[in-house]
């Protein structure tokens, strides 16, 4: 658990995913992305979905895994509208880096739509290689894979 002047960052629980799902245009506006938010993820990797927790609520997430090469794989990740520009989104990050590194992952990896152009500035701020891979989501679809290598040192404001 990291503690960061008024947020904890701590391990998902099954609760916090419903409160998400809740509050899901405070984190994605006008975009339903409710069919990526996996249950069973919280329930099987919960040491690696964290949540970012304050008097007001969850201000954000991120949901992922480690896959048995190494590799600690980003599924979501998420700060509330209220929150975002305040380096929550690094500390997230750096708080899967750090889990994700107690499990043996060795590198990071996430992916997006080539259109999110917002995420894909943001990995790449992080250090992550941003490369547009042509059908990796299906005939025609192409998404922005990122990668970078652990440990992952990065600041927040």
């Amino acid at each position: 658990m990291i503690a960061i002047m008024d947020i904890r960052i701590a391990p998902a629980g099954v609760a916090d995913f419903h409160r998400v799902l809740t509050d899901h245009p405070r984190y994605w506006g006008e975009r339903d992305l409710r069919s990526l938010h996996l249950l069973a993820l919280v329930q099987e990797f919960g040491s690696t979905c964290l949540v970012a927790r304050a008097e007001d609520g969850i201000r954000g997430y991120i949901f992922g895994f480690v896959t048995p090469d190494g590799t600690g794989y980003v599924h979501l990740i998420a700060t509330r509208d209220d929150v975002r520009g305040t380096g929550l989104g690094r500390r997230l990050y750096k708080a899967f880096a750090e889990a994700a590194e107690r499990h043996g992952a060795q590198q990071l990896k996430a992916i997006t739509s080539i259109a999110n152009t917002g995420s894909i500035a943001f990995h790449r701020s992080l250090g992550f290689d941003a490369k547009i891979v042509d059908d990796y989501n299906g005939p025609g679809l192409a998404m922005a894979v990122f990668h970078r290598a652990l440990p992952l040192d990065v600041a927040w404001p």
